[in-house]
């Protein structure tokens, strides 16, 4: 809390924060002078707040709390009640791979109680007070994945395509309050979500990935510059979205099945 003449810093929450696109984006916020509050479930959360705080002088508070539980979601919109978030990267997901009819139910109930439900419900605790504010900034991360159907990542590309719609369906509503909407679409991104998703023996889990902290700045400017989105990383990603817009939908799912299916890593390695 500032103290009376003391210059209030702008404020974001990011979440997802502890590692990967999220504690890169986290950076890109304190490197720009934000205080910060970042969220994740894991303990390097704790970790990672103590660092950045060190390392750019910024107020960081550290929230660990499960936001694929209404319960988390809940406890990080306490945390934040009352306070004026400047901006907000709605960033935690996972991810999950393999064949649908093998697949882990849990977990993928679980990918949408994250990936989807914990994304509508944090926006609809932040995003209220910003429009009554008259100014604020969102960033929702998505993934090009969100552009085609995505089989052997069947509900994960369901859920970044939620969330590519959710944030454009949003951003036009808010388009005369003073809040923007951005969705951030990152390609392949060397983080541990191929480990976590099941997806290291697969061509996409096996071939060179963009460096997070290069989509992190890449998705900060764009919020910053208030853009609708932004297709991150490397510059085949840009043509690959470009071209979703011109190939059918089962010419798009069977390039992204040649990339994601189990076992296809070997085509990599030959």
């Amino acid at each position: 809390m500032s103290s009376e003449g003391e210059i209030r810093h702008e404020l974001a929450v990011v979440t997802g924060a502890s590692s990967g696109i999220g504690l890169a984006l986290a950076r890109q916020f304190a490197e720009h002078g934000f205080d910060l509050v970042v969220a994740a479930e894991d303990d390097a959360i704790r970790s990672a707040a103590r660092d950045l705080q060190q390392e750019f002088e910024v107020e960081v508070e550290a929230v660990q709390c499960d936001l694929a539980t209404e319960a988390g979601v809940e406890d990080l919109a306490q945390r934040l009640a009352g306070r004026d978030v400047d901006a907000i990267a709605i960033n935690a997901g996972i991810g999950s791979g393999g064949d649908f009819r093998e697949t882990d139910l849990r977990q993928e109930l679980r990918l949408v109680d994250l990936n989807c439900r914990s994304t509508v419900h944090l926006a609809k605790r932040v995003i209220p007070a910003m429009a009554e504010r008259g100014r604020g900034r969102v960033l929702f991360t998505s993934s090009i994945a969100a552009l085609t159907p995505s089989p052997f990542e069947a509900v994960y590309g369901a859920s970044k395509a939620f969330v590519a719609s959710f944030s454009q369906a949003l951003r036009n509503e808010l388009k005369d309050t003073g809040v923007t909407v951005t969705a951030l679409m990152p390609g392949p991104t060397e983080t541990e979500f191929f480990r976590r998703a099941g997806m290291e023996d697969t061509k996409l889990g096996a071939q060179a990935k963009d460096d997070p902290n290069d989509v992190a700045r890449q998705g900060f400017d764009a919020l910053m510059a208030g853009k609708d989105h932004v297709v991150a990383g490397a510059m085949k990603n840009r043509v690959q979205a470009t071209l979703t817009r011109v190939i059918s939908d089962e010419t798009k799912a069977e390039l992204h099945r040649a990339e994601s299916e189990p076992g296809s890593a070997e085509k990599v390695k030959r």
